[in-house]
């Protein structure tokens, strides 16, 4: 199991501050969107895209022992079911987990597959981003985990056989809400 590195809390200039958590924990369920974002193969070929600023935000994000624990326990939940399936377990990406912590922070201000600036999900990092799920407002990896097998479409992201690396990664807000970000790749 990959060892998850902690980070720095950031404040924002709209005064308030956001903890990135590389997952979530603590307890309640909540509200999940209503469908995953996939890239295709073909879309974006030819173009390179990588938000380096919004990348370096999100390295200096802060996490806790509890969420670095949540984060193991639904990575483990979610590499149980793909191996219970006959398919390979996720290999963890820090790249990814970047990009989702970028995603994260983005949610809580616009909570959509499009990022506030109009651009596609993948463009935070198109070497590294074919797949996303969100989710809002919960508080646990379990209830989490079960919000997004209990949908089609999460549940298909996460059961995609191409894909082979996953980052995850929540932001909090000052009243607590957690917004998390979840991202595939090949």
């Amino acid at each position: 199991m990959k060892k998850f590195k902690k980070v720095v809390a950031v404040a924002l200039a709209a005064c308030l501050t956001f903890t990135f958590i590389a997952c979530g924990s603590t307890e309640s369920a909540s509200v999940i969107d209503d469908q995953a974002a996939v890239r295709g193969l073909d879309v974006g070929v030819g173009e390179y895209w990588i938000d380096d600023g919004a990348i370096a935000l999100a390295a200096s994000a802060a996490s806790s022992q509890a969420a670095l624990d949540a984060c193991t326990a639904v990575f483990n939940l979610i590499n149980q079911q793909r191996v219970a399936s006959g398919l390979a377990a996720y290999v963890w990406s820090d790249a990814l987990k970047n990009a989702a912590q970028v995603r994260a922070l983005e949610i809580t201000d616009k909570f959509s597959h499009t990022r506030p600036n109009g651009t596609d999900f993948w463009t935070v990092d198109s070497n590294v981003q074919y797949g996303e799920n969100l989710a809002k407002l919960y508080q646990s990896a379990d209830s989490v985990y079960t919000a997004w097998m209990n949908s089609p479409t999460h549940a298909a992201n996460i059961m995609d056989a191409g894909y082979k690396t996953i980052g995850i990664a929540i932001a909090q807000t000052d009243d607590g809400s957690w917004y998390w970000a979840q991202e595939f790749g090949y």
